[in-house]
């Protein structure tokens, strides 16, 4: 809906192109540059980093003592989810749903703070609505929220760290004194948190299947390729367009994201407790979470643009969770206009039931696929869905060659 890059060029000069790029990028002679390099060649973390590693992982930090950022944030499913639920579990008890399905957080490195752009394009920021300008200030929320760790107040998780079995390590890298600073050890915590995640490559180490094809050190199946092409063609899948494939202008690989939203009438859930409630909708960057944006109804219903690297661990899918397989999104994506009774119950009265009726018209349905009527042919086929899905699962990291 915001987005004003495009990709051009018939589907075999896609494939053609990256082909060229990966023999290309094989001839580089820094190592730097190849797959798995961030991480092999990954500097030791940082005091303050590696104190930020223990904090992440420390359950004791929470209410129910079975809660860390880690448990959320699993690094076995990319950093995002693990448990198959639309949305996590948490509070004292383990019990309390929460509202949205956790996000990844690897490649958040290369993200920024929230801002428009020159062309009005709402970029950045961190959480699924970009109202975090941080991973520190990020990382403060879930101590607090009733429905993560549940902490009463700054306070009670200053008391928890002074039980921590790194509280000495913790007064060595931020000062002997840092427990009679009011609630600087809380944002010292955060700080850790974020220095971690800044420094740590396990969150970005640019080591997947596609990584290895674009340094000419692996080949891509004929499926894959072919779902390459439909991803990048924008008459076909049009993913590229928020997605790209391409290398940043510095070098670095492909994000697949350019942090930006958009709004795709994902349908409701009824998994989310919250949904419950007919008057309840998450809208987004318009709330009810974020609040600075609330009189700028034309951005009710947008939700950050996710990294699609290690999209086939990271299920499921959407800021609601309402789709369990990568099948199924693709199929949504293209489907959706020509086919709407698949996705919603009352298709033709209450079309994008998940947002009020009075925003719906925000809804992106402009740009390819989403720019057809019922009755009009899906911009894929079902095999190039499946062409599409067998390209997405090489965006996995850890990949052997």
């Amino acid at each position: 809906m915001y987005i004003q890059l495009r990709s051009s060029g018939s589907i075999l000069v896609l494939a053609l192109g990256f082909l060229l790029t990966a023999c290309n990028s094989s001839e580089s002679s820094n190592p730097n540059e190849l797959p798995g390099a961030a991480v092999q060649t990954s500097p030791p973390l940082s005091p303050a980093a590696a104190l930020g590693k223990k904090i992440f992982f420390d359950q004791s930090l929470s209410v129910s003592g079975m809660q860390s950022c880690g448990t959320c944030h699993d690094p076995a499913s990319a950093h995002a989810g693990s448990d198959g639920r639309a949305v996590p579990l948490g509070g004292p008890g383990m019990d309390v749903p929460g509202f949205r399905n956790t996000p990844t957080l690897r490649y958040l490195s290369f993200n920024t703070a929230f801002f428009f752009d020159a062309e009005g394009t709402p970029t950045g920021g961190f959480d699924l609505d970009g109202r975090a300008a941080s991973f520190m200030e990020q990382g403060r929320r879930p101590f607090l929220a009733p429905h993560e760790m549940a902490n009463a107040s700054v306070a009670e998780v200053i008391t928890r760290l002074r039980s921590a079995s790194y509280v000495s390590e913790f007064m060595q890298v931020f000062g002997s004194d840092i427990f009679d600073a009011g609630e600087a050890a809380f944002d010292r915590a955060a700080l850790a948190l974020q220095r971690f995640e800044q420094e740590s490559a396990t969150f970005r180490p640019f080591d997947s299947k596609f990584d290895y094809f674009l340094a000419g050190q692996a080949s891509l199946s004929d499926r894959e390729l072919r779902g390459l092409a439909l991803f990048n063609d924008p008459s076909k899948g049009n993913c590229a367009a928020c997605h790209s494939s391409a290398r940043l202008p510095d070098g670095t690989p492909p994000l697949f994201t350019d942090f930006t939203f958009d709004n795709l009438g994902v349908p409701r859930n009824p998994d989310i407790p919250a949904n419950a409630d007919p008057d309840y909708f998450d809208m987004g960057l318009c709330g009810p979470d974020r609040t600075d944006l609330a009189d700028r109804t034309e951005l009710c219903g947008a939700f950050k643009v996710p990294t699609l690297r290690n999209v086939a661990l990271t299920a499921p899918y959407f800021h609601n969770g309402k789709f369990a397989t990568l099948r199924e999104v693709v199929s949504f994506y293209v489907r959706r206009d020509t086919n709407p009774e698949e996705w919603y119950p009352n298709a033709g009265a209450d079309k994008f039931d998940d947002l009020p009726p009075q925003y719906r018209a925000n809804v992106n349905t402009t740009e390819a696929p989403y720019n057809r009527r019922p009755g009009d042919p899906p911009a894929l086929t079902s095999d190039e869905i499946d062409d599409v899905v067998a390209f997405l699962n090489t965006l996995t990291d850890g990949y052997q060659p």
